[in-house]
């Protein structure tokens, strides 16, 4: 007879469980391409997750990133659940525990791989951003608002998968796929943003295409041409960023590898869905089909896997001249 054997409340185990349905909930995505780690790195990621999506819908009143933000929660409160998600943060990272699951889950995945503290706290600046309402009129804002949300969860979760904290090309090129990710994510909900009445994309690029810089502009139905092609142009970029990415997968243990990559093409895929769909793709929301992730996965796992068995000893390309963390390329052309 087999005996049940219960976790204690804020066990690792239990957790590892609230990681587990977070991101089921949150990301079918990345759920779907963290099948691919091993179990205790699976773990690991799904708990990290936790905690950002916390900390994102926390600041836009979400539930599990599902609704839309909550354009009518004021500044004053955004900047109050701010201040309290770095106070919270703090503690788990000076050894205390909450007793709320997002943090707790964090503290664990913190300690177990030595997390700098700085990533944690540059995630939380990203935040802020939304917080204090920042306007993004240039590449340059947009992709500093990209690194705050995304590109710095890239840098934590390569850690995560045992790249070396003083390894900064690989982290570089993690940190280009949680770019990649970021711009994708601008374009396919650029109208869901525009409703709660922000603008992630650059307004440069709208307002070269003929639209304007408020959120009215963007919902106009007569600017949804130009909308549609500043998408394009965002689109090229994150390519930029997922290319480089893809030289960085190399470095990870290989079933790491094959996750990532894994990832890597079920996001790029939202992209092609936004080119081939046209003008009127925004009419309902933009998704890949079960049977097309699962296929996009495979291939991941068929790319990803391999390149870390016999390429990671070889010397990746020289890292295109992209953003590195210390400083911002000029807008491209996307002329």
């Amino acid at each position: 007879m087999s005996v049940a054997v219960h976790e204690k409340p804020g066990g690792r185990a239990a957790l590892s469980a609230y990681g587990k349905q977070s991101i089921k909930q949150g990301s079918k995505s990345f759920a779907l391409a963290s099948l691919l780690f091993g179990r205790e790195m699976q773990a690991d990621a799904q708990m990290l997750y936790a905690w950002c999506r916390h900390c994102d819908d926390v600041i836009d009143g979400q539930t599990m990133g599902e609704d839309a933000p909550d354009a009518a929660m004021s500044q004053a409160e955004c900047q109050r659940r701010l201040h309290e998600l770095r106070e919270n943060t703090r503690r788990v990272l000076n050894g205390e525990r909450t007793g709320e699951p997002a943090f707790d889950a964090f503290a664990e995945v913190a300690q177990r791989h030595q997390l700098p503290e700085q990533y944690p706290f540059d995630l939380l600046d990203g935040f802020a951003l939304d917080a204090e309402e920042a306007r993004f009129e240039t590449l340059d804002d947009t992709l500093r608002y990209c690194y705050g949300v995304a590109g710095v969860v890239g840098i934590m979760m390569a850690i995560l998968m045992g790249v070396d904290r003083e390894d900064e090309e690989t982290l570089d090129r993690a940190c280009d796929l949680g770019l990649a990710f970021q711009l994708t994510n601008i374009c396919r909900d650029i109208y869901d943003d525009a409703r709660a009445g922000r603008i992630y994309a650059p307004t440069h690029l709208l307002e070269r295409e003929g639209v304007g810089p408020s959120p009215q502009d963007v919902l106009d139905p007569a600017n949804k041409e130009g909308v549609w092609r500043a998408a394009l142009c965002l689109l090229d970029i994150a390519d930029e960023y997922y290319a480089s990415a893809t030289m960085g997968v190399r470095r990870l243990p290989p079933r790491a590898a094959a996750a990532v990559a894994a990832a890597r093409n079920i996001y790029r895929d939202i992209g092609r869905r936004i080119r081939e769909g046209g003008p009127d793709v925004w009419r309902a929301r933009v998704a890949i089909s079960g049977p097309r992730k699962a296929a996009l996965a495979f291939a991941g796992l068929l790319a990803g896997a391999p390149a870390s068995f016999f390429l990671k000893a070889q010397n990746a390309p020289p890292r295109p001249a992209l953003w590195d963390r210390n400083s911002i390329r000029a807008p491209a052309d996307c002329s």
